[in-house]
């Protein structure tokens, strides 16, 4: 399952933007997940549940905000949410050939710390 070693590099990048404390206690973390990124939410969550043991973000909550998929359609100019993820095509005109703006993230948005002295 591939969820947990992306688990694992969101938790890395989670900590090195961490501001330095003696003993942090993350209380969730904030991602945006588009459904082309080819990540399951939920298996997300269970990588994120393992990887996050015995580390500070043990017992954190990931918060995953799903992002639509978003089209540009040179034909007719203009950008489109689409309602399912595939067929990536413009809805309005029905052209394949369309850029597609929104829907691969995969990004650590924020995250959250509590008090230090609500870990003890």
């Amino acid at each position: 399952m591939h969820e947990v070693g992306i688990a694992q590099n969101l938790l890395k990048a989670a900590q090195q933007a961490m501001p330095p404390m003696t003993s942090p206690r993350v209380v969730a973390l904030k991602v945006q997940l588009g459904p082309l990124a080819g990540v399951s939410p939920d298996e997300l969550q269970f990588g994120f549940e393992i990887a996050s043991m015995d580390t500070p973000f043990a017992g954190a909550t990931l918060e995953i905000e799903s992002v639509p998929v978003v089209v540009f359609c040179p034909s007719c100019q203009k950008e489109h949410t689409l309602s399912e993820p595939e067929p990536v095509h413009c809805p309005a005109c029905g052209l394949p050939g369309v850029e597609l703006r929104q829907g691969r993230e995969l990004v650590l948005m924020s995250f959250e710390v509590g008090d230090e002295a609500e870990s003890n």
